[in-house]
């Protein structure tokens, strides 16, 4: 329940945890910021940590954990097979999902590697509300397709829609008879949709889908990483699920979907992940490719602390005072920009708040990589590292062409407990200065482009010298200011 102010003007999400470590950090004068932001070729994934002073690339892996998690890390059972951390893990996800089959991996993309080498063979169908960037890269290097199945409403900007990650159902059964389900790989459902904002996927469309897949003989696969903000969703926008418990809303997805997996980097604030399953039969052919790729059966690349914390995480991941904090601090830094005028991706979701970069460049060709350039313009305008989210974070066709994306975005994840709403504050100002100065961005030409997931490591450089113009600015609205 929220703590409602005396004042309203004063009214700011409250958190509920008190912060007993901290890690300096460092804010470089603008010219530094430029000249880091070109030598890791404008990708912020090549940018040094030590040169960045917010760090909202993500929410995976660097949520801050808990003083019962880094305890936990403590008691931590080092042996190579049998270890005690991986069987109290199992009884933590009994306890919180019901579920009593469990293949643990290093993380949620080794997840998907799993799932995709077991069902996925050359010309078969995945089907998803939409894809997310290693899902979609391990099952085309199988030879496999992603068709994705979202309704029309979440690929829209700004709306009012709850759950903008939702199936449209009746698509769903068109393609499921139109290809055949012999055709089909598995549904997957990811709850929430990273690339479109973060956006929810309703209790009530989820259990649709898996009765679908159910009538038509499909697995059907829950991507449950970011559960736990949709969770903290649904209790909000959803009728049915205000008086539900978590655990209760957990236990009923695990029940309808045929298998569940997840990041632990995200869901339970820790570094590892699992796939978790009713049916032994599934768990029988995913599990040999558990010691092929990662590990033991009882580690699965993870090193037997990560497995405590995760552990723990699980647990904390019921409580509603932990599940709340990172919806509320994104939905006020979208309120303020909203506030401003910036065009930002509403409702807010989880994962982080979300601009949307064509708006700010919106004679920008999608092939000079209008939301790479925005996320750039970002770091240089606040020692800010964002992600591109839009045409640079796709993969090429086969033929060779850009497959443009839906939507242009820049996400400003908000790691949970991790930033003070003074620095969320001066993230806001930072974006709508750089708002106020969008005439100034310019567009983005590779370097050098990877064949495969070529955001995480490309290089690419500016079109003209737009970034030492804005630069300029920076120092003429700003003085000395860092």
């Amino acid at each position: 329940m929220a703590v409602k102010f005396y004042r309203p003007e004063n009214q700011v999400p409250l958190e509920m945890h008190k912060v007993r470590v901290v890690q300096k950090l460092r804010l470089l004068p603008v010219e530094e910021r430029l000249r880091k932001a070109q030598e890791a070729g404008n990708n912020t994934f090549l940018l040094h940590n030590k040169d960045i002073y917010m760090d909202m690339l993500t929410d995976s892996g660097v949520n801050a954990m808990s003083d019962l998690q880094t305890a936990a890390m403590m008691r931590a059972d080092d042996a190579y097979a049998g270890s005690e951390s991986f069987y109290r893990f199992m009884t933590a996800v009994k306890d919180v999902f019901g579920c009593e089959y469990v293949l643990p991996a290093h993380q949620g993309r080794a997840c998907e590697n799993i799932l995709s080498e077991t069902f996925v063979k050359p010309g078969k169908f995945a089907l998803m509300n939409f894809h997310f960037t290693t899902t979609k890269a391990h099952i085309t290097r199988l030879g496999g397709s992603v068709i994705e199945l979202v309704r029309p409403e979440g690929v829209v900007p700004q709306s009012d829609v709850p759950f903008k990650g939702n199936f449209d159902l009746e698509k769903l059964k068109a393609t499921l008879q139109e290809k055949g389900p012999e055709k089909v790989a598995f549904v997957r459902v990811e709850a929430g949709t990273n690339l479109i904002g973060g956006q929810p996927v309703s209790l009530e469309n989820m259990c649709a889908v898996a009765d679908i897949c159910h009538d038509y003989g499909v697995v059907s696969v829950l991507d449950a990483s970011l559960l736990q903000d949709n969770i903290y969703f649904m209790k909000k926008r959803e009728a049915q699920c205000k008086y539900m418990d978590t655990k209760e809303i957990y236990h009923l997805l695990a029940d309808k979907m045929d298998i569940i997996y997840f990041s632990g980097r995200k869901l339970g604030f820790a570094r590892g992940g699992a796939i978790i399953t009713h049916n032994k039969a599934l768990h029988d052919r995913m599990m040999e490719y558990v010691p092929l790729y990662e590990g033991f059966l009882t580690y699965g690349g993870m090193d037997v602390r990560s497995i405590e914390a995760m552990t723990q995480g699980l647990y904390e991941s019921l409580d509603m005072e932990y599940l709340s904090q990172g919806p509320e601090f994104i939905e006020y830094l979208v309120n303020e920009l909203v506030d401003y005028g910036v065009p930002v991706i509403t409702p807010s979701g989880g994962l982080g708040a979300h601009l949307n970069a064509q708006a700010f460049v919106p004679d920008m060709p999608h092939n000079q990589y209008p939301a790479a350039a925005v996320t750039v313009a970002m770091y240089l305008a606040g020692g800010i590292r964002g992600m591109e989210r839009g045409t640079l974070s796709e993969q090429r066709e086969p033929d060779g062409t850009e497959r443009y994306a839906e939507l242009e975005l820049l996400r400003l994840g908000v790691p949970r407990r991790v930033f003070t709403l003074s620095q969320i504050k001066y993230c806001a100002d930072r974006v709508k200065w750089l708002w106020d100065n969008r005439n100034l961005i310019g567009g983005l030409e590779w370097v050098m482009e990877p064949p495969v997931l070529r955001f995480f490591y490309g290089r690419l450089k500016e079109i003209g010298h737009w970034q030492e113009e804005l630069v300029n600015k920076f120092r003429k609205d700003f003085g000395e200011s860092l």
